[in-house]
């Protein structure tokens, strides 16, 4: 009799056990995804499609499961009151899991380009400024001639909470500056998220000037990507994406986010950079930097040859 009651009593305590657990799991999973859903931002749906990718052209579902390569924009926004602001930087991921690679580069913020349902040539990062997201993502597809299958924005403060929540980012300074009260030694750094947002924007005593910026920023990004992949808990993910919520959007939804950590890891640990080449020039008075069609096709052909979905 005791013994029978003994194995109730122990089958009553797993099963409370086993009840808790799922309960706690489905818990922070709904948390998960709560989060998720507050950065989804999906964009408005494309009035033409004057793109061609591998696909047959316009945009389609990427086939996350089968590890689809895919191109992403991340559109770094300088925000402010009452102004929606600018894209402070504007960079374009290629992401081929086939070759385990990422190519990954800068469109200089001053490249002058048709800024497409605007109707005038202009500064690409001004598109943000006159039409949101969209325009933007448009405006690239235009210039680079691909399809840009999601988007990621993120505001300034944002940047370094992300870097912050990664556990900061080690880079090589190739030369010493001192930028918004930081002083940046030459050599190996590693950076918090404060000094990181320094380090990506200085510009001026650069003497590659907005292209030495674009390496400093394409070097924290890779960074960054290296050690997100390094998220292994459904923990350290609530964290990442509840505290970013208000400053980050995306058009990648949570099954997507589920998928890409899972099936894309390997993936966003080998990046390759490149340089946008071109030249400076005033127009009426204003900075430009002008980017040859031969230089656009270059660039559009590199990232045909890294989508190849046969590697």
């Amino acid at each position: 009799m005791k013994l029978k009651l003994g194995i109730k009593i122990t089958l009553a305590v797993l099963i409370l056990m086993i009840v808790i657990v799922l309960g706690y799991a489905i818990y922070l999973y709904l948390h998960v995804k709560s989060a998720a859903d507050n950065i989804y931002e999906p964009r408005e749906p494309i009035k033409q499609v004057s793109i061609v990718d591998n696909r047959g052209g316009g945009r389609f579902p990427i086939d996350m499961e089968n590890q689809e390569p895919f191109n992403a924009l991340i559109l770094g926004v300088d925000e402010r009151a009452n102004d929606r602001g600018r894209s402070d930087t504007m960079i374009v991921l290629s992401v081929n899991p086939a070759r385990k690679s990422v190519l990954m580069f800068n469109i200089p913020r001053d490249t002058r380009t048709s800024i497409v349902g605007h109707g005038t040539e202009d500064k690409i990062n001004h598109a943000y400024a006159f039409g949101g997201v969209n325009m933007s993502v448009q405006t690239v597809e235009q210039f680079l001639g691909v399809p840009m299958d999601y988007y990621l924005k993120v505001d300034m403060e944002g940047f370094a909470k992300v870097i912050d929540l990664v556990g900061g980012v080690d880079v090589h300074n190739p030369f010493a500056f001192e930028y918004e009260g930081h002083r940046f030694e030459k050599g190996t750094l590693h950076l918090d998220g404060a000094s990181a947002l320094g380090f990506s924007r200085m510009r001026y005593d650069d003497p590659k000037g907005d292209l030495g910026r674009n390496d400093r920023q394409r070097e924290i990004i890779k960074q960054v990507l290296k050690n997100t992949v390094q998220i292994s808990t459904v923990f350290q993910l609530e964290s990442l994406l509840g505290e970013v919520s208000e400053h980050v959007k995306t058009d990648i939804s949570f099954d997507e986010m589920k998928q890409m950590l899972s099936n894309y890891r390997n993936v966003l640990e080998h990046v390759e950079s490149v340089e946008i080449k071109g030249t400076g020039k005033k127009i009426d008075g204003v900075y430009y930097y002008m980017v040859e069609q031969s230089e656009k096709n270059r660039i559009h052909q590199l990232i045909k040859e890294h989508s190849r979905l046969n590697g």
